[in-house]
């Protein structure tokens, strides 16, 4: 049969802080698989030597959950400062475990959807040791540093207000490409009518597993609050917000912080939900997503059509990212009670909130990010005609 069955392999480089990376990575993987790719997920943690990784990763969540002072500082040295080193010594240690990697599998091109595999990928291809293109699929709607490697060949981005600053940055092509969140998404808000919460609709039927709680036949508007997958920031100070204002229920998606959630039931703010496989639904469903990382949870509330207010980001990397949607128009960016409360009244005529998930929906009319590759076969790169 000769060379048509050979298949295009594609080797995503990821990382477990958070879900939203691997998110990512899992979506793109699958796209790719439905193409007749092969394809291989590897966690970049684990390329650090001496049980390094899922150090950093325990420290991260430790800084999030209980020292954002702390992340802030090492956000603003480390990951804008104007004095911080080009490329992460990091790399160096994880370097030689990749380059084993790409020998034993032979990719036809390696795609990072985290910062520092990003700074190994492009420290290996600038130094001749990584023989297939390298692509940065970035994540995040700001881009800050650490994403950025004169030695990757192609950066992806899903802002477009950023595509110019990372090519003059890395002097390598930049594109934009459409967010890459599950099909479910933008299924759930075609059902919702274009606008997930508007009007009376969003009530009927109740919650999935809210037990009624919330989005009766009343009509009630219900605000789901998201922290994350490890439920960082302050979820309960917003869901009290919500809770007082006798205009919003809030429901929060607590992740795997099973404390989290005891604190809300102790409170008289839950039931906070842990993982979730409806979640599509619940966007379907809900009035607005108030969130404060930035991440793909905002993104799949994009393609959902819901409107999303950041609250009191986290710190370094999420404050920036609500400081950068908001300059798109795609989410408003509140800091105090009063002002969340007025940014979701604001939605309540319909204009202001159709008007921001129009422009966060125009961010889906980019390519697709699988068909921006470098290994894309010819007949599949977007616009290829």
């Amino acid at each position: 049969m000769g060379d048509e069955t050979v298949r295009r392999r594609v080797l995503i480089l990821s990382a477990s802080m958070g879900s939203g990376h691997d998110g990512v990575a899992t979506e793109l993987a699958a796209r790719l698989a439905a193409e007749g790719a092969d394809t291989e997920i590897m966690d970049v943690l684990r390329m650090l030597p001496l049980r390094l990784g899922p150090a950093l990763r325990r420290g991260y969540r430790w800084m999030i959950l209980h020292a954002p002072w702390l992340y802030d500082v090492i956000y603003q040295v480390f990951f804008v400062g104007k004095r911080a080193g080009g490329t992460s010594p990091l790399t160096a240690l994880a370097a030689p475990r990749l380059r084993r990697l790409v020998a034993a599998r032979a990719p036809d091109e390696v795609v990072s959807t985290f910062h520092l595999a990003a700074q190994l990928t492009g420290r290996l291809r600038e130094r001749g040791g990584l023989p297939c293109p390298s692509t940065v699929l970035v994540t995040d709607f700001a881009v800050h540093r650490l994403w950025l490697h004169r030695g990757n060949d192609l950066y992806l981005c899903p802002n477009p207000g950023v595509i110019g600053e990372i090519a003059a940055r890395t002097g390598r092509p930049a594109l934009h490409c459409a967010p890459v969140v599950r099909p479910e998404f933008a299924r759930a808000g075609a059902f919702s009518g274009g606008m997930a919460g508007s009007g009376a609709a969003a009530g009927a039927g109740g919650v999935p597993g809210s037990g009624g709680a919330a989005g009766s036949d009343s009509g009630e508007r219900f605000v789901l609050v998201s922290g994350g997958s490890w439920g960082v920031g302050e979820v309960i100070a917003t869901a009290r917000t919500l809770a007082r204002s006798g205009r919003y229920t809030p429901l929060v998606l607590c992740g795997d912080n099973t404390g989290l959630r005891r604190r809300l039931r102790a409170a008289g703010l839950g039931p906070g939900l842990g993982w979730r496989d409806d979640v599509p639904e619940l966007m379907a469903a809900a009035y607005a997503l108030v969130d404060n990382g930035c991440g793909l949870t905002c993104e799949e509330a994009f393609a959902a059509g819901l409107p999303v207010v950041i609250h009191r980001p986290i710190s370094g990397h999420g404050r920036d990212g609500a400081r950068a949607m908001a300059r798109a128009g795609v989410s408003l960016h509140t800091v105090t009670a009063s002002a969340l409360l007025a940014a979701l009244d604001l939605l309540r005529d319909g204009r202001s909130g159709q008007g921001q998930a129009g422009r966060a929906a125009a961010l889906f009319s980019a390519m697709p990010a699988e068909a921006g590759l470098i290994s894309a076969p010819r007949a599949s790169r977007y616009g290829s005609g």
